[in-house]
């Protein structure tokens, strides 16, 4: 937890409320880091600013080299975690209107305030012209436990194969998307309530949650920063995703189709998402 100093030693309320989520609790460290240029304090433009600017909106962090085996050989990819600057003072806000059971304030207490989003990008990404980009939402049962439920973790699988078969792009993974913004002891539920007949849309809205919750403007603010508002070729089946770069002034050239992992344990799943106007091919 972030620690500011006043009068002997001890944080003020005020200070302390004023600090920004995942702050350095040594200020040498962080001023280390910007002046290296391995911190950044971005605008919602995508602009950089002083970190003490009232227009203060992400800190990204990186690149972080993360050497990742591919199917020809290993690659050392240029990691950018990112995340929003909320202040602890509007946690502590969102906290207390979660206490009062306010469901919204809820999923902006985990989207906004405690996600730590990331880019993993091929060496060049930030001079490529088109790259080939996954925004790819966080799912843990299927990107690490293996569930075959869903198609998400072949898709991150095989958006990692195409983007280096292309040359430069990029994955960025959304944390905060498990279950398309509902978490994962809600999406648990939901699995039971497929198993009882609902599609995968229907099982969130009969939690009383959002069939879709997923915020994509966060993604559309450190691409424009990485690559200085040129456009994209976007690696997904969700026009959903693309209208919310486009929304939030990240370019878009051209949708690329990713289908994959498609079996007997997901078909139902991807008919859903095909009636919901996911581009998937009509022999599924």
């Amino acid at each position: 937890m972030p620690v500011l100093r006043g009068a002997r030693g001890r944080a003020s309320e005020a200070e302390f409320q004023r600090t920004p989520v995942f702050s350095y609790v040594d200020k040498s460290i962080r001023d280390r880091l910007e002046a290296d240029g391995l911190l950044v304090t971005l605008d919602r433009a995508g602009g950089v600013v002083a970190g003490e600017d009232p227009a203060a909106f992400m800190s990204v962090l990186g690149p972080v080299p993360i050497p990742r085996l591919f199917a020809d050989g290993e690659v050392i990819l240029e990691w950018y975690p990112f995340v929003r600057r909320t202040e602890l003072s509007a946690v502590l806000d969102a906290a207390r209107e979660v206490g009062d059971g306010d469901a919204a304030a809820l999923r902006e207490l985990l989207s906004s305030s405690m996600s730590v989003n990331s880019v993993f990008a091929m060496p060049g990404f930030r001079d490529a012209e088109l790259p080939l980009v996954r925004i790819h939402s966080c799912c843990l049962t299927g990107d690490v436990f293996g569930s075959r439920r869903c198609d998400c973790g072949p898709q991150l699988d095989a958006a990692f194969e195409q983007i280096k078969a292309g040359g430069a792009g990029a994955v960025v993974y959304m944390s905060g998307h498990e279950g398309r913004g509902i978490g994962l002891w809600a999406k648990a539920v939901t699995y039971l309530l497929q198993d009882g007949g609902h599609n995968t849309y229907q099982a969130n809205v009969a939690l009383g949650l959002p069939e879709d919750s997923r915020d994509f403007s966060d993604a559309a603010v450190v691409l424009k920063y990485l690559l200085g508002g040129r456009p994209i070729r976007l690696l997904s089946n969700n026009p959903d995703k693309r209208a919310q770069l486009e929304d939030n002034g990240q370019p878009v050239a051209s949708a690329v189709s990713l289908i994959a992992g498609v079996c007997e344990h997901n078909r139902r799943y991807m008919l859903a998402k095909r009636a919901k106007g996911h581009a998937m091919p009509e022999n599924l």
